[in-house]
């Protein structure tokens, strides 16, 4: 058993440690008493002597020195991860704008791709700044990742988002005075370019944006892997001009894929980030050249040596003369397809949602546009181009619309886009003079029921000179006037002075009012128009124009144009996307009808346009066509158009001028054929085939629209159309021969009675009379006249003592030659022959009874004027002597 301690020896052995201590402390006191005895009196030079070299360095390195230096180490990084943790707190408080959750989605494509509605790429707009094009990391070669970890942080898969020893040794190289070093990782370079890009557009080192990087990589390594960090980097990075992104880089400088790149082409793409700026491979300097070359070997070392590639394999890269194959450099729109139809998209997109959304990208669009039918509209234009320059035209536009949908389905803008002066100006787009393509609205305005008369197709309107009523002289293509014209007439042969007058009958404002209807939205806003403006004085767009002939065809119901039939953004979320939620009725089904029967009759356009002419008529396909052009005010053709419509397609063709300068003729012959081509192709070939079109489809005939003769004329009118209340009466008097109102002069025998039906003329408020049975009742007879001779003629009878007797006739002729003679007893004609002239002609003739009987002789020549005279015979006895009378001439003028 051990024994204890005594009390005694636990005392001694405490004092001894005390005594020890003391010792130790009186030794120390000792020291440095002797070392301050050394010193000198005075503070300052005590100060100096104590900071001599030698005396700080003996210090610090003596053991009291070391003690000191670990105290002070110790403290020094308690407090520096104070600072530290206390600098993360601050700074996260900014950053939670700039959450690395958003990082994936902060890294999308900027580039927005246009497809026609079958998914045919027409353009990808890369924008007017930097763009890119995210692919997967599956669509990105190794040798692309590998020549990036190889030539901007060959720690990548080591590291958690920042390098500590990469900080390090920037901050002590930017402290001792070297070059400007920073020690971003892959990481931080995502970091910055994606959250801090304008602001790290200097090499000003800004400390502050540096923490804010390096915690954001930190918390970004915890949540994506590396594999998707490198790949955001790759998507992200700037690779020279306007091209961010490994897929901008290698679609641009190689003409492939980032997937397909080798390692020399991985290299040069890998190098340019340092600057890419000055690597540029489009903008580089000689010396630029030689240093971009300088880094790609590098890069290709670097993989050498990080175990990547292989050195023959290096050799095999550095061999290429990699600058040698770089694509031209080629203009953002060489490639579009369909250019004017895509760029007004974009227009649109950017009026809907702004400039910034649609200019920062990412967007997919899918258009109305059929390529198919876009492709087929501008080769037949580049074909019969050269029909347009033989009018001395300078370009031609084009716009197809569904008409079920309002969808454009194809534009051409200019003759030819590449074309320096016209190719990018939008003909369909701009304000153009519509010309007579205008009238079919000014006659649907008139169909409409009015307050007075009502109008049909078979209605008539005077083709006449106008001048005196409207100040101003409009004339006829030719020239000429036609009088009396059914509405449908003077549609199909498009008369000038009818369509003024029926702007007038049915209200100038209610027209303008009604062309505004059925799609030319801005006809004649802002201006001060006349009468004129019914023969398309005003402007339209083609695009509007077109769409106003598909409300025609749609029998009367408007769909406003629409390019878009979807738009989403690059996180697939849709913007807009078309819905027929937008239609409207503006004319009555009725009269679309009876237009689209005007407009398709070949026979009623015929005597201006001739028969079966392309355009007017597409083999295989009915349409309804109209026609227009306009005047340079000085008597010249300026704009030619053609209008074309089926049930499934609307088609306008403007062929004319950018300038001042006249046609020199007024139809196009281009017109006409490109209308054939696109609607022959488009219906045959597409609508035929998807079933939304079939030969021989056309308009069903509405319920009320009437067949009915007016004024001698058959036609369509509409049901609100009735004869009693859509016309006045009056009785007039006309020449048979010259079909124009009698006069004093008519002979009686020429004279006819017809009830004319008429309107007052809006322009003078005078009665305008309305042809019947072709009498026109704004003429008068020019056939006959005062001084015409009229025929002549005398008659007698003998006999001898029985009932049997000779009629001797003689027939002078006047002014015209002479037809017939007529020969009655009592009333009754007995004789009527021919005669050629003046001559006598003979008649036997066995009376009925005795007594008194009258002998009347009446000739009358081809002016139906006519000479009679009579003779009075009494047969009583045998042998009585014969009687002879002058004859007597009636005439009755009236």
């Amino acid at each position: 058993m051990a024994k204890k301690p005594s009390k005694g020896k636990t005392m001694s052995l405490y004092s001894n440690l005390v005594s020890r201590r003391k010792s130790k402390a009186d030794e120390k006191a000792r020291r440095k008493a002797e070392y301050l005895a050394t010193l000198p009196k005075q503070p300052l030079k005590r100060l100096l002597y104590r900071l001599h070299p030698k005396r700080v360095a003996k210090f610090w390195f003596s053991r009291q020195g070391a003690i000191a230096f670990a105290k002070i180490m110790g403290v020094s990084l308690i407090a520096l991860a104070i600072v530290i943790a206390a600098l993360f707190a601050y700074y996260r408080k900014e950053l939670d704008a700039f959450s690395p959750e958003q990082l994936a989605k902060s890294v999308q494509t900027t580039v927005t791709t246009y497809y026609d509605r079958n998914g045919v790429l027409l353009w990808e707009d890369k924008g007017d700044s930097n763009y890119k094009i995210v692919v997967d990391s599956s669509e990105i070669a190794d040798v692309m990742k590998q020549a990036t970890i190889a030539i901007e942080d060959k720690d990548f898969y080591k590291h958690g988002g920042i390098s500590v020893s990469g900080i390090a040794r920037a901050a002590l190289t930017n402290i001792t005075g070297g070059e400007v070093q920073g020690a971003s990782t892959l990481t931080q370079q995502l970091i910055k370019q994606v959250f801090f890009a304008e602001d790290s557009e200097t090499n000003r080192i800004d400390y502050s944006r540096k923490i804010k990087e390096a915690i954001l990589s930190i918390e970004a390594e915890r949540m994506y892997t590396k594999d998707q960090i490198l790949t955001l980097y790759l998507n992200e990075v700037p690779y020279g001009g306007r091209r961010n992104g490994v897929e901008s880089a290698a679609q641009t400088y190689f003409g492939i894929s980032a997937k397909e790149l080798n390692i020399a082409q991985a290299a040069l793409i890998a190098a340019i980030p340092q600057n890419p700026t000055y690597y540029n491979p489009y903008t580089l300097t000689t010396q630029a050249s030689e240093d971009l070359i300088d880094r790609q070997q590098q890069v290709i070392d670097n993989m050498v040596e990080q175990g990547y590639i292989t050195q023959a394999q290096a050799d095999e890269a550095k061999s290429i003369a990699i600058l040698d194959t770089i694509q031209p450099e080629i203009s953002d729109t060489e490639d579009i397809k369909a250019p004017w139809f895509v760029l007004a998209v974009r227009d649109q997109l950017e009026e809907q949602f702004g400039t910034k959304v649609v200019r920062e990208g990412g967007l997919t669009v899918k258009t109305t546009l059929d390529w198919r039918i876009q492709e087929v509209a501008q080769q037949s234009i580049t074909d019969n181009f050269k029909y347009a320059t033989a009018i001395n035209a300078n370009n031609m536009a084009l716009t197809a619309i569904d008409v079920p949908t309002g969808q454009v389905l194809a534009m051409v803008g200019s003759y030819d886009y590449n074309d320096e002066t016209l190719g990018a100006v939008n003909a369909a787009t701009a304000e153009l003079s519509p010309g007579s393509s205008i009238k079919p609205f000014v006659y649907a305005n008139l169909l409409k029921p009015q307050t007075t008369t009502n109008w049909g197709a078979g209605s008539i309107l005077v083709d006449r000179d106008i001048k005196s009523d409207i100040g101003i002289d409009i004339q006829n293509y030719d020239g000429k006037f036609k009088g009396s014209l059914t509405i449908r007439q003077a549609l199909a042969m498009s008369r000038n002075p009818p369509a003024i007058i029926a702007a007038q009958l049915g209200g100038l404002d209610n027209a303008i009012q009604t062309i505004k209807d059925a799609g030319n939205l801005f006809y004649c806003d802002d201006i001060d128009y006349g009468l004129t403006a019914a023969i398309g004085t005003c402007a339209v767009t083609e695009v509007e124009h077109t769409n106003a002939y598909a409300t025609l065809a749609r029998e009367g119901v408007y769909k406003p144009v629409s390019y878009i039939i979807e738009a989403k953004n690059a996180q697939g979320e849709v913007l807009t996307e078309w819905k027929d939620d937008q239609s409207k009725s503006v004319l009555d089904p009725q009269i679309t009808y009876i237009l689209s029967d005007i407009l398709s009759d070949d026979s009623a356009r015929s005597g201006v346009f001739g028969s079966n002419v392309k355009g007017f008529n597409v083999p295989g396909v009915k349409t309804a066509t109209k026609t227009g052009t306009t005047d340079d005010g000085n008597g010249h053709a300026k704009d030619s158009w053609m209008m074309s419509y089926s049930t499934k397609m609307a088609v306008g063709v403007w062929t004319g001028r950018n300038d001042s300068k006249a046609l020199t003729a007024l139809t196009s012959t281009a017109n006409q054929n490109v209308v054939t081509a696109v609607q022959s192709y488009a219906h045959t070939e597409i609508f035929a085939n998807d079933g939304t079109w079939a030969s021989g489809d056309w308009f069903t005939k509405p319920s009320g629209v009437q067949t009915l003769t007016v004024n001698g004329k058959t036609d369509l009118f509409p049901s609100w159309y009735t004869k009693s209340s859509s016309s006045e009466g009056e009785a007039m008097s006309f020449d048979t021969l010259s079909k124009k109102k009698a006069t004093d002069c008519t002979p009686e025998r020429a004279k006819t009675q017809v009830t004319v039906t008429y309107y007052t003329d809006p322009l003078t408020n005078a009665k305008t009379y309305q042809t019947t049975d072709g009498y026109d009742p704004n003429s008068t007879d020019d056939t006959h006249s005062c001084s015409d001779v009229k025929p002549s003629v005398t008659v007698s009878v003998s006999s001898d003592s029985s009932k049997t007797a000779t009629i001797n006739v003689a027939v002078t002729q006047g002014t015209f030659p002479l037809s017939y003679v007529s020969v009655s007893v009592d009333g009754t004609e007995v004789s009527n022959q021919a005669v050629g002239g003046s001559s006598s002609y003979t008649l036997t003739y066995t009376f009925s009874s005795s007594g008194s009987h009258t002998v009347t002789a009446t000739v009358v020549d081809s002016g139906l004027y006519e000479g009679t005279a009579s003779v009075t015979k009494t047969i009583a006895a045998l042998n009585q002597d014969s009687q002879s009378l002058p004859s007597t001439q009636s005439r009755r003028e009236s």
